[in-house]
């Protein structure tokens, strides 16, 4: 599989990511399951996991998993956001002791990298979770540090010169990235990570979907209107993957699945390359002639 460099932190990347989300909140999969998709897919390549403290037993089950492998993966994580969403600590405290419960949970002794998970403009400025991750940093429990999230206070993390990575939204349905703050982040060499780089193929739906998290994505595409949308499903999801892969500066994508060789086929799209020029021009073009401006990235 492709590798990338992930920015100044000069690691070697898969372009495909496996996001840990959906294993977290699924209730239904089981750990053996787990273990037989991430060993697969780092037998073929893929080095990438990205998980949460707030994703339930994502970690756990991660750590199940591969800490036997850890040496073979760039193994990421987010602080800030805990319990499935329903709590938070961005104090100094609380980032450093969701970090170290971070490392039991994934059985390690360090993490590739520790994200910032969306935390708001007004919390960055407090600055008290930025100090929890200098100190993990000097701990040793993190190599590197990141933000994860979108517009304006995307910016302002990138603008604080501290953060060596950006996990951002970006993708056929959400591009407003591509045009602020991949660029900007891009010259200070930071690493670039998209997630929700499918926009969750919503477009695989008929109809219109009730789940405030896949709405917003679906109704943009109602308004594109994307030739390649209406060709097989198969060459659907290629292109929009590839997409996001030939965006200048992304380095990996985030999936998330809990099917088997859900990710082996999104290896098989990806093995194609960029896409060409002129098809990503094509989508370009088509979301600078629709796209709303309320059409802000996506946390």
């Amino acid at each position: 599989m492709q590798r990338r460099r992930l920015g100044r932190t000069g690691l070697e990347v898969s372009v495909l990511g496996f996001g840990g989300a959906e294993i977290g909140f699924n209730q239904n999969i089981t750990q053996s399951e787990v273990n037989l998709m991430l060993n697969t897919a780092v037998d073929a390549g893929l080095n990438v996991i990205d998980t949460a403290a707030a994703y339930l037993n994502s970690e756990k089950m991660i750590g199940e998993a591969i800490a036997h492998r850890r040496k073979e993966i760039i193994l990421m994580t987010k602080c800030g956001a805990l319990d499935g969403f329903t709590r938070f600590d961005w104090s100094k405290k609380g980032v450093q002791e969701t970090i170290t419960q971070s490392l039991r949970n994934l059985r390690t002794d360090y993490l590739d990298v520790v994200h910032l998970h969306s935390c708001s403009l007004e919390i960055l400025r407090q600055a008290d979770c930025i100090e929890g991750l200098i100190r993990a940093l000097e701990k040793g429990y993190t190599r590197f540090v990141g933000y994860s999230g979108d517009n304006e206070a995307a910016s302002y993390a990138i603008e604080l010169d501290f953060f060596d990575c950006l996990q951002i939204s970006v993708s056929i349905a959400d591009q407003s990235a591509i045009d602020n703050q991949i660029p900007m982040a891009v010259k200070k060499d930071m690493g670039i990570i998209a997630k929700r780089p499918l926009a969750n193929a919503v477009w695989m739906s008929n109809e219109k979907p009730t789940d405030e998290y896949l709405l917003p994505y679906w109704e943009r595409l109602e308004v594109l209107q994307y030739e390649f949308l209406k060709r097989p499903l198969p060459e659907a999801v290629s292109t929009a993957l590839r997409f996001t892969m030939s965006v200048p500066g992304v380095a990996t994508m985030i999936v998330g699945t809990t099917k088997l060789y859900r990710w082996q086929e999104n290896a098989k799209y990806l093995a194609a390359g960029n896409l060409p020029n002129e098809e990503y021009e094509a989508i370009r073009r088509r979301w600078l002639e629709m796209a709303d401006e309320t059409w802000v990235g996506l946390i």
